[in-house]
């Protein structure tokens, strides 16, 4: 992936943290700013910590058919939220809900940025 995907990558990531945190009465954060922030480390977390700790968590992984995977990104969030001030989520449920959100608000951010996209795969 290129420098100038990844930054619209981020950068919609930061629209839809914005969008969950607004809809999620658990989860706060004081600003814009703070949402892309949160964006930029969540990228970099999953992109470092997250491969990790799914090794290191496999076999509970395969017994729960892949829902462990949820608490991995749940635990993500929380780690964002520790490490910004501003960004808050009050417990491991809401961010597990935030993650949710994030990816759903993602995905259709990236649709609707990019369609054509959409199309390429489909051939």
């Amino acid at each position: 992936m290129d420098f100038k995907r990844w930054i619209v990558k981020v950068a919609l990531t930061g629209l839809a943290v914005l969008g969950a945190a607004y809809l999620l009465p658990g989860v706060d954060i004081d600003d814009y700013r703070v949402a892309w922030v949160a964006a930029l480390l969540l990228s970099v977390l999953n992109a470092f910590v997250r491969p990790l700790l799914i090794i290191l968590t496999l076999p509970i992984t395969i017994f729960t058919l892949g829902l462990f995977l949820l608490a991995i990104n749940g635990f993500m969030f929380m780690l964002a939220a520790d490490w910004i001030d501003g960004f808050h989520i009050r417990s491991m449920g809401w961010a597990m809900l935030m993650s949710v959100l994030v990816s759903v608000f993602t995905f259709i951010l990236e649709q609707i940025n990019n369609p054509s996209d959409r199309h390429d795969r489909e051939e």
